[in-house]
């Protein structure tokens, strides 16, 4: 790939913004009818500024920034994954770009009210030549509806008064901005509205400068999720779960964990998924045990358990999914005890699930079981012990991030949660050997109702029986087969 030249430059006077902004400029892309019709629409993102406003102090001003483009190696750059605050409240994918929600209604110079502005990268032809298509000004008014769309380098001569605000709610900076993408990126962007702005350097000292305001109203928002959320996260969620499906008809003790994972994978896309929501986890044996495990670099899983932690991620949103299957189709006695363990630990956490229930209402009937079950086979010798072989909290918010932003106090209707207890005993463990190197996570995703849960992720078996009987069952891609590689052998001439 080569390195990309083309940059945007050059700046408008601020007389000519407004005016200018309307005049011929290159026309958004054509839609491609063969794109997928399940987008978010540009009315539920206004309908998300607005709900931002009505939560929003008097007299103030919200800024969301685009997330940094990151690099993969020397010149080429991680596929962008955008800021999920700026696409929830905009649409808006591309980086190099801000967004401004206003409480109340501002007026321009020649008198035209508005309540957001945004600023977005410019149309440059030969750039999205070799690095895909820019939706620009027109782009942003058209497809997003955002009348008051403007390029990024308008942003600098832009005369926004920001003295004028008792509150100014940003999220705190990325670490991580790259500077050197020319005039408006991200880091010019930020520079700028730093300058106007006149923010301290010294955090804190100036409260109209308000960071925890920021986190503690997106997270109020994003924990609630809307119709038109859930049906993406369901279509997340089940395609999470047909992936974990084909897996436990196809593996083998041959396979690979490279391989587990890209069958999981190509089903996430065979099905429209465009990423994975996180590094997908795919520990046979004793890796199980690594609870971020990503290497996934075992070349033969062997008969043992395999635990696969794998969430596709559908037009942003993700799914978190884990299930613990034995590659040979059997679990030993040692796997089903502590499977059932687990699975009960589970099954204890769903019954507390309702509207105006806690998170540690489900922590604790999940620990519970766990402790109490880990005691009596003589894993442990105190309750207190649990955590050494359940080291982590019961589960997290999902939607834009898998680790989503909330407020993580009583559970509320409409939120989406997993429920993911799990049992880890490494090598060498303070116990009987024939616990050595079980691993088992159970995960799944939930929505809370008023009066209990809705388990999204039932399409993947949970139970011992029914695993078993999905191993047993013929997969769609039994039958593929590669060539051996060839490049290790030696060619005579």
């Amino acid at each position: 790939m080569h390195k990309k030249l083309f940059h945007v430059t050059g700046s408008l006077l601020l007389a000519l913004i407004i005016v200018t902004n309307i005049q011929a400029q290159p026309s958004a892309p054509v839609a491609d009818d063969f794109l997928p019709k399940d987008y978010l629409t540009k009315d539920f993102h206004a309908g998300r500024r607005d709900a931002a406003r009505q939560m929003m102090p008097e007299n103030s001003v919200m800024v969301v920034f685009a997330y940094p483009t990151r690099t993969f190696s020397n010149d080429v750059e991680y596929l962008y994954h955008q800021n999920p605050d700026m696409y929830y409240f905009s649409g808006y994918k591309e980086p190099h770009s801000v967004l401004l929600i206003f409480k109340d209604e501002q007026k321009d110079s020649l008198g035209n009210t508005y309540k957001e502005m945004l600023f977005v990268q410019k149309r440059n032809a030969q750039a999205e030549q070799w690095t895909g298509r820019r939706l620009g000004t027109e782009g942003a008014k058209e497809k997003l509806g955002i009348p008051m769309s403007f390029n990024g380098e308008d942003f600098a001569n832009m005369n926004i008064e920001f003295s004028k605000f008792d509150k100014i709610i940003f999220d705190r900076f990325p670490d991580d901005v790259p500077n050197g993408f020319g005039k408006a990126d991200l880091h010019d962007l930020i520079e700028q509205f730093k300058e106007k702005s006149k923010m301290p350097e010294k955090p804190g000292s100036d409260k109209r400068f308000d960071n925890r305001l920021y986190r503690d109203l997106t997270a109020q928002l994003r924990e609630i999720k809307t119709p038109e959320e859930m049906s993406l996260i369901r279509k997340a969620v089940e395609i999470s779960c047909r992936g974990q499906n084909e897996v436990m008809r196809t593996v083998h003790p041959d396979m690979s964990e490279l391989e587990i994972q890209g069958l999981h994978e190509y089903v996430h896309k065979r099905y429209g998924a465009e990423e994975v929501g996180y590094g997908s986890i795919v520990g046979a044996g004793e890796n199980g045990c690594i609870l971020h495990y990503m290497e996934n670099t075992k070349t033969k899983v062997g008969t043992s358990m395999i635990l696969m932690d794998v969430g596709a991620e559908y037009h942003g949103y993700t799914a978190d999914v884990t299930r613990t299957v034995p590659v040979d189709g059997k679990f030993s006695d040692e796997e089903r005890t502590i499977y059932q363990l687990v699975y009960d630990a589970q099954e204890a956490a769903f019954k507390t699930l309702k509207d105006g229930s806690t998170w540690s209402d489900a922590s604790k009937a999940a620990q519970d079981i766990i402790a109490d079950g880990l005691l009596k086979l003589g894993i442990i010798k105190n309750r207190a012990d649990v955590r050494k072989y359940y080291p982590h909290g019961l589960g997290h918010h999902i939607g834009l991030d898998v680790h989503d932003r909330g407020t993580y106090q009583k559970l509320k209707k409409d939120m989406v949660i997993t429920i993911e207890p799990g049992i880890y005993i490494p090598e060498g463990s303070d116990c009987d050997k024939k616990w050595w190197s079980i691993a088992v996570r159970i995960e799944d995703d939930a929505l809370i109702t008023e009066n209990g849960y809705e388990l999204l992720s039932h399409f993947a078996p949970r139970k011992i029986e029914d695993i078993e009987k999905m191993i047993a069952e013929k997969s769609v891609l039994d039958n593929y087969k590669l060539p051996p590689l060839e490049s290790g052998k030696k060619k005579g001439f």
